[in-house]
């Protein structure tokens, strides 16, 4: 049977080509090229400024720094996200306050995110999963009366709006990934945006062990301390190359969902979670909630077509560990989330296929069911 991946990376001949020019440059760390994938990303969102970095951890490291949050401070993440949102808040000193998540849409609750604010909350970092946009009106409208900063985890959400702004240029700053499993890789990296000229300033000391530009490495001035989370220009030259690809990558993105969601519409025992498509919403992939997600996935697996199982919640892992007393939504749901074959490389075809063999899956469910109640009947 052909394969149908969850998720299918491509480099192209374009980026093969820009990046044997970098190596014919024979300057190969950050440079002139990491500058103008800075500024083409920026363009994208409608950002006026764009640090590029070493990963989306780092990014979301830096933004946080940038705003001051340390040791002794406090910052709100959603419970439903990957663990490196968590992380990166441990990375700057910072305790990450977990909160738990809206049932209808796998992020951040506004109100669960509220009743955690106390006087060491430096910062709220909402997620958008799976692209999917959090609520970023009400979320600064309480972080705006509450005069905290507000760090968008957007590492799945390039390109995509919500509310009709691009996600990562709501609140002070947006951190987006470019690793493998994003719509345009570096192989690792990451970007904050912001249209803060202050912060923007501090990001790029942060990145450079402090200076607020690019220096010889001799005689440089370092007014602030910062670090080495430089993107090189071969990332660059690589990410710059996968740019040209991004709208024809987010049109069949958004054409996965729309054959996902008409054709799993009606099935019994599964629920395709919504994405305002119409909006500007882009799912980076398509997830589902669905009932015996286990069975579903490893189902699929032997029809050669690939999901992928939810993150657990971050309060179940062991560096964060918490009762499941303050998550009842995330504990409950992730157990039954699953992202759906999200390829862009996937045709129309591949898409129907997968829906035929999960409404086979769960029509063979509903058949045992009856069985056993007949069963039961008879007895």
């Amino acid at each position: 049977m052909k394969k149908i991946p969850w998720w299918d990376p491509r480099v192209e001949s374009l980026e093969a080509e820009m990046v044997q020019k970098v190596l014919q440059s024979q300057y190969l760390n950050d440079g002139n090229l990491t500058e103008d994938f800075e500024r083409a990303i920026a363009k994208v969102v409608g950002a006026k400024h764009g640090i590029a970095t070493t990963s989306g951890t780092t990014a979301l490291f830096m933004a946080l720094k940038a705003r001051g949050v340390g040791a002794g401070d406090e910052v709100i993440c959603p419970d439903i996200t990957f663990i490196a949102t968590a992380n990166a808040v441990t990375l700057t000193g910072a305790i990450p306050i977990l909160v738990d998540v809206e049932p209808t849409t796998l992020n951040m609750s506004p109100t669960a995110m509220k009743e955690a604010i106390t006087s060491k909350t430096k910062a709220i970092m909402p997620v958008h999963v799976s692209g999917r946009g959090a609520n970023m009106p009400e979320i600064l409208k309480i972080a705006k009366a509450e005069k905290i900063a507000v760090i968008e985890d957007a590492a799945e959400a390039l390109g995509a709006k919500g509310n009709g702004k691009f996600l990562g240029t709501w609140g002070d700053a947006g951190c987006f990934s470019f690793s493998p499993n994003k719509t345009v890789t570096t192989g690792q990296g990451g970007m904050v945006v912001t249209n803060d000229e202050v912060l923007a300033q501090r990001l790029r000391a942060l990145k450079d062990q402090g200076r607020p530009k690019r220096g010889t490495g001799g005689d440089d001035a370092h007014p602030t301390i910062g670090f080495n989370f430089k993107l090189t220009n071969l990332q660059s030259a690589v990410g710059l190359g996968q740019l040209t690809y991004l709208e024809k990558r987010l049109k069949r993105l958004v054409r996965h969902y729309e054959i996902y969601s008409k054709e799993l519409a009606t099935t019994k025992g599964l629920v395709v979670l919504p994405f305002d498509v119409k909006a500007g919403e882009v799912p980076q992939w398509v997830d589902v909630l669905a009932d015996n997600r286990d069975e579903l996935d490893q189902f699929l697996r032997n029809q050669n077509m690939d999901c992928r199982r939810f993150w657990h919640p971050i309060h179940t892992q062991q560096p964060y560990k918490e009762s499941d007393k303050r998550f009842a939504h995330s504990t409950k749901l992730s157990p039954k989330a699953l992202w759906l074959p999200s390829a862009y490389t996937l045709t129309d075809e591949d898409i129907h296929a997968v829906c035929k063999q999960i409404q086979k899956f769960y029509a063979s469910a509903s058949t045992k069911k009856s069985s056993a109640r007949v069963g039961r009947a008879s007895a």
